[in-house]
């Protein structure tokens, strides 16, 4: 509980709930959460909508395995 002390408000804490589940789930399939997020960021805005899936932890590939597999 003590940990969600300054989520400042409930939608907050749900915030906060959203992204390190993010960030567990690229833990959990092997990723590092920092490169998978900065990654993710940078690729989204310029991303196809109907490709989204591909940026999800479990079809993600980082942007250097993209280039070598091109």
């Amino acid at each position: 509980r003590k940990n969600w002390l300054f989520a400042g408000s409930d939608k907050g804490g749900e915030r906060i709930g959203n992204i390190l589940t993010i960030i567990e789930t690229a833990k959990l399939h092997g990723h590092n959460p920092e490169i998978y997020l900065t990654d993710v960021l940078t690729r989204i805005q310029d991303h196809p909508k109907d490709r989204l899936q591909e940026l999800l932890p479990w079809l993600w590939t980082p942007a250097k395995d993209r280039c070598e597999a091109a």
